[in-house]
């Protein structure tokens, strides 16, 4: 029982506002929000000796600065390498005039001239070149109306199957109504193709009986003979076979 009653005693003679605190617990400073602190008023004597200039912007290490920097550097790299623009006086001087009074045709031109002209070394005109001659073809004898006759499906080669025509055989068709004649290695009856010849029946007798290549391709070698002559192709020119 004295051991319950010691808990259950008041000690009244001290009052409360007597009452010092415990030393063993924290001191705790509460701050209500809103409310003004003493100690948390700013006095400015942290940043009295900081200078009062703005902050630098870009700022030092920033990612814009380190862009500029290397646009001109690029700059002045590319100034750098930028030729310089050479003066009248150090330019290359325009060759002399040639003096074309004093040359006479025939004679070369001197070492020590200088021209951009070739020299002549002839006095004979230049040749002109051959042209040739078209007659004045018949009506119903033109590009067209050969073209019209070869679709017409008429009998153009006068045989009925390709041959292989030897030179001594080729030689037999040489009359205006039996001519045949070899182009590039194929063999063509061209008496179909007599009158319709732009240079004139005279002009394609001349190759009429033989191997008409070298003619036919100093005259016109742009004309396509193969498809001029395709419905005329009698066989293939072959080496003449020693009996």
């Amino acid at each position: 029982m004295s051991y319950l009653r010691s808990w259950f005693s008041i000690d009244t003679s001290s009052s409360p506002n007597n009452l010092e605190p415990d030393s063993s617990y924290p001191k705790v400073s509460l701050s209500v929000p809103g409310s003004f602190n003493e100690e948390d008023e700013d006095d400015g004597s942290e940043t009295a000796g900081e200078d009062d200039a703005p902050p630098a912007f870009p700022a030092i290490n920033s990612a814009q600065r380190a862009a500029a920097s290397s646009s001109s550097s690029s700059d002045s790299s590319r100034r750098s390498s930028i030729p310089t623009i050479l003066t009248d006086s150090a330019l290359m001087p325009p060759p002399p005039i040639p003096s074309l009074a004093t040359r006479q045709p025939g004679v070369p031109a001197p070492k020590g001239s200088s021209s951009l002209l070739s020299p002549m070394n002839t006095t004979q005109p230049p040749r002109k070149p051959s042209k040739r001659e078209k007659v004045a073809l018949a009506p119903g004898f033109g590009p067209l109306d050969w073209g019209n006759l070869k679709a017409s499906g008429q009998n153009l080669r006068g045989v009925d199957t390709l041959m292989r025509i030897q030179p001594s055989v080729l030689k037999l068709h040489n009359k205006k109504d039996d001519a045949w004649t070899a182009i590039n290695g194929k063999v063509y009856n061209i008496t179909p193709y007599l009158p319709y010849h732009p240079g004139g029946e005279k002009e394609l007798m001349r190759v009429a009986g033989r191997d008409g290549t070298k003619l036919f391709s100093l005259t016109h070698a742009w004309v396509n003979a193969d498809f001029m002559l395709d419905a005329c192709l009698v066989g293939f020119l072959v080496p003449e076979q020693s009996s």
